[in-house]
């Protein structure tokens, strides 16, 4: 009798031991990951030239792949199993293979490309070569050059309307913006804007451009059907990262000097509200249904949280040094922050009302920008 009490208490603990086993498990296992199907985060790191592979199941390292020296523009290929970036003192575009963990091509393009861009159906890939003057369009499939024009003087961003139409340039030695046919490269019209543009974002219905003019502490509000400035939009302090609301009602600029965030209006032109938000806030990221924004403290080592719809900050997430950009994972249940100043990748579990640093992840030296790729 009581050995068969023993067995039984025996197995009721194994049960419960393995219940919370599993349990703890899918504590960050996306739900809708299926068998065969893997999820990682590729980290550029600025200081020694390489991308840390993180297993976002398995919350650690798998690989480090050297693609070059000032490795940028991190990101997923929207069709392919591959991850793309640029070497800006290299001087090329580099190719990750997903599945295999290898560099599978160096494109060259021109001196000091800082950001890629895809077209919409992911056939094309566009880079402004900043130190070449120069707009280059790459065919993904084949890895090869196969569109270049002249731009301004040291271009900046390249970004692709959503309609697939268009490819807008930020020039920022020339204060303008230049518009190319997508296809051709063809040059349609050049708009000046605030100074020292940088970064753009593009309505959903390819519309209108919105564009940081870190000189003026501006936002350019940019027709692209008529090919006009419609209005240079003050701000109260120069703008870092433009995160639009997926319906594009809304654009969020984050301001590092004002030590918070501008909302504007995109329909009105209007900055509706300004609020406080940490020390130095650099660049966010926005959920799908656009009710929470998580924002990098760059200066005092946390993330911030806005819900949108409120207008309210809820209690930062001490996350390590120097957070610099941030993503999330595709089913919004983990939040990913690259930590430039402790070399690390803090992992935030945002699935539940608890939102909580999960894990730390060391990283190579001075990681700066991530892509997740899912495959």
């Amino acid at each position: 009798m009581k050995r068969l009490l023993n067995f039984r208490l025996g197995f009721a603990v194994a049960l419960v031991l393995g219940g919370a086993a599993q349990q703890l498990a899918g504590e960050h296992r996306p739900s809708f990951l299926r068998p065969g199907l893997r999820l990682y985060a590729y980290v550029a790191n600025v200081g020694d030239g390489t991308v840390t592979v993180v297993d976002l199941v398995r919350l650690a390292p798998t690989a480090t792949i050297p693609v070059g020296p000032s490795p940028s523009g991190v990101r997923e290929h929207p069709t392919r199993k591959e991850v793309w970036g640029v070497s800006t003192e290299g001087g090329y575009v580099w190719v990750i293979d997903a599945p295999r963990d290898l560099l599978a091509a160096r494109i060259p393009v021109g001196a000091a490309p800082f950001a890629l861009e895809f077209s919409p159906d992911g056939a094309r890939a566009f880079v402004a070569a900043s130190g070449a003057n120069a707009l280059v369009a790459i065919d993904c499939a084949t890895r090869q050059v196969v569109a270049r024009a002249r731009t301004g003087r040291r271009p900046w961003v390249a970004r692709v309307t959503p309609d697939g139409q268009t490819v807008l340039v930020t020039n920022r030695d020339d204060s303008t913006v230049s518009l190319f046919d997508a296809a051709s490269l063809t040059l349609v019209a050049t708009i000046p804007v605030g100074s020292r543009p940088q970064q753009a974002v593009v309505l959903p219905d390819s519309s209108a451009a919105f564009v940081s003019a870190e000189g003026s502490s501006q936002i350019s509000v940019v027709d692209l059907h008529r090919h006009v400035l419609l209005v240079n939009l003050p701000i109260a302090g120069a703008p870092a990262d433009l995160i639009l609301k997926p319906d594009g009602g809304e654009l969020y600029v984050t301001s590092p000097d004002l030590h918070g965030l501008e909302i504007v209006n995109t329909s009105t032109h209007e900055v509706a509200e300004s609020m406080l938000l940490g020390a130095a806030p650099a660049r966010g990221v926005l959920t799908s249904d656009a009710s929470l924004l998580f924002v990098a403290d760059s200066g005092a080592g946390r993330v911030m949280r806005v819900r949108i719809g409120q207008r309210q900050t809820l209690p930062p997430i001490p996350v390590g040094a120097q957070p610099v950009a941030c993503r999330l994972t595709p089913a919004e249940d983990l939040l990913l922050v690259v930590n430039e100043g402790s070399n690390a990748l803090a992992v935030i579990r945002v699935r539940n009302d608890s939102q909580s640093l999960l894990t730390m992840i060391p990283l190579g030296s001075r990681p700066r920008e991530l892509a997740v790729k899912l495959f």
